[in-house]
């Protein structure tokens, strides 16, 4: 893969199909996320227009295929949670392991850090021991981006006939003021001319 050749840009609602292509197969074949039936595109599409009203939603295109995605949804529907973001990261089957999340997520981090979003934080499925629809490797890759364990739900979901934990990992991606900046959001970011960089 020529990796220096990867653009990365926000997603529209054009790439709702090319998108949940990528995201069916976690669906189907394992437990990183709890959903059980693949949405429809048109639901897809909706999903993402929500997301790029206020965050960021971003896609890797390597000639003219987009090999995976991130994005970062609210906390909370609280004011209060304003500072803090959930993030989501997938990438096409084939396309692992190359380093493309790592990159993602550094781009999500620095949109986050121009937001004036304090708080990223990752929620994520765990298996009591490794299976063939879940392994340990998601936890241990946000260890590797530097975040922090911070809690834990023991059985708390139910796929494949087994039961998941879900652990909590947080990373600040700025420090703590005693009042911070008004949270700006991604589409006015976008607006103003904002240039997505790693």
């Amino acid at each position: 893969m020529a990796t220096d050749q990867i653009i990365f840009r926000p997603a529209t609602a054009a790439d709702a199909a090319e998108l949940l292509a990528i995201y069916a197969p976690y669906i189907r074949e394992t437990a990183i996320t709890f959903e059980y039936d693949v949405p429809t595109v048109a639901e897809f599409q909706a999903r993402i227009e929500t997301t790029l009203k206020t965050h960021p939603y971003i896609v890797a295109v390597l000639d003219g295929v987009i090999l995976g995605y991130a994005y970062t949804s609210p906390m909370g529907s609280r004011q209060a949670y304003a500072w803090s973001v959930e993030t989501s990261i997938y990438i096409r089957q084939d396309e692992r392991h190359h380093g493309l999340g790592k990159r993602l997520y550094k781009i999500i981090e620095q949109i986050s850090r121009d937001q004036n979003i304090i708080n990223v934080n990752a929620c994520i499925a765990v298996p009591k021991v490794d299976d063939e629809h879940l392994t340990s490797n998601s936890r241990d890759f946000h260890e590797h981006m530097g975040y922090r364990y911070v809690g834990a739900f023991d059985r708390i979901s139910y796929k494949f006939d087994t039961w998941y934990d879900l652990v909590w990992m947080q990373k600040a991606v700025l420090d703590y003021p005693a009042e911070p900046k008004p949270v700006v959001s991604f589409a006015d970011l976008l607006k103003d001319g904002y240039q997505i960089s790693e």
